[in-house]
């Protein structure tokens, strides 16, 4: 049942090969199963690159066989179609489309489980790169903040040190006036004078209006500090909501550029590994000798060849024999009398009707 199955996959008359030499046979089982598996592969690792793109088991799977049948057809197609032709370089160049066609598929194969078997050393790249752009995210949305933070902070200071130079003058009218009681400034009289009076008066004021002072910017600041609250709640507000566009940079592109930033010795093997498992199934037919199965394939085919060949020279024998006979017939039918009395008779009788016709349209026309 196996051994039916892999000649099978291999594309060979089952009618012609049945009639061959086990060893022949077995040949062509090698060269089925080496179809076969070759989808297989290629059915796994289109599977797992489609995974990572749509995060779907049954469209990764569904399409997957989609692309293993489209495989397994063109290899079977292109294994059955190549002739022994008993040179070497005259398969080769039959089957060099097929080659450059699996360079282009080993590609599309190997990246998927490249991806797949470097997926810790991709997943640490990716990690780095997250790291990266959330910080640069951060300084990003920043920037859109900062400048508001930093006029906020600017007018924060600024009334803070309207508050300390309205601290300093109080306190410096306070020293004026104990001076003056003092006797040791000012008029320099021992008591509570004239003098000491207006200066008590003019630090009474300024203290007055420093505790409306630091009422009002007390409220100011209050106000400045609720809006930069604010603004500190909308920027994380922000790289909230971009952060989880960061964390689901993973997908195929991000970790094939990943994939590239790794070593290239160990994906330039996985690929020779690929390349050589998707050409195997022409290599295998390549290498083959030409055995008992291609001799009477190559004999049937020349026996319709030269069949076909025969018939078409016996339809062009009988087409001349044709030509000739009724150029014969034709020559002799030209001296017979009665044949050209007849002929005449007719031709009489149709000119006299065209007369008629003729006639007749004319006097109507009149």
């Amino acid at each position: 049942m196996l051994k039916r199955f892999f000649i099978l996959c291999s594309g060979a008359d089952t009618d012609i090969l049945t009639r061959c030499a086990n060893g022949e046979q077995n040949k062509y089982v090698g060269i089925g199963a080496t179809v076969f598996f070759t989808a297989v592969m290629a059915f796994i690792a289109a599977s797992y690159a489609l995974y990572t793109v749509f995060d779907s088991y049954v469209s990764a799977i569904f399409f997957g066989l989609i692309w293993g049948f489209l495989i397994f057809n063109l290899d079977r197609f292109i294994v059955s179609t190549i002739r022994k032709k008993g040179s070497f370089i005259d398969e080769l160049l039959q089957a060099s489309p097929r080659i450059i066609l699996a360079i282009i598929i080993a590609v599309v194969i190997s990246k998927p489980l490249e991806l797949k078997i470097f997926e810790k050393e991709i997943d640490r790249v990716l990690l780095e790169q997250k790291n990266e752009f959330t910080l640069a995210n951060k300084e990003q949305i920043a920037t859109q903040y900062t400048p508001i933070t930093n006029s906020i902070d600017a007018e924060i200071i600024v009334l803070k040190e309207e508050v300390m130079a309205k601290e300093i003058e109080v306190n410096t009218l306070y020293d004026t006036y104990i001076s003056e009681a003092e006797g040791r400034k000012g008029t320099q009289i021992l008591g509570k004078g004239p003098v000491y009076k207006e200066k008590r008066e003019k630090h009474d004021a300024a203290l007055a209006e420093l505790v409306q002072l630091k009422q009002l910017n007390t409220d100011k600041i209050a106000k400045l500090e609720s809006q930069k609250a604010q603004l500190a709640i909308e920027y994380e507000d922000q790289v909230m909501k971009s952060q989880p566009v960061i964390d689901n940079f993973d997908g195929l592109m991000a970790r094939i550029e990943a994939l590239g930033e790794l070593p290239w010795l160990p994906s330039l093997f996985i690929f020779l590994l690929f390349l050589a498992i998707e050409t195997s199934p022409i290599l295998a037919k390549l290498i083959s000798p030409k055995g008992e199965y291609d001799y009477k394939l190559a004999d049937i085919e020349d026996e319709v060849k030269t069949w076909v060949a025969q018939k078409e020279a016996q339809r062009s024998v009988v087409l001349e024999t044709d030509h000739a006979v009724n150029d014969k017939v034709y020559g002799d039918l030209t001296e017979e009398e009665e044949l050209y009395e007849y002929k005449k008779k007719i031709a009489r009788e149709l000119m006299k009707k065209q007369q008629d016709a003729f006639y007749q349209r004319q006097t109507g026309i009149l």
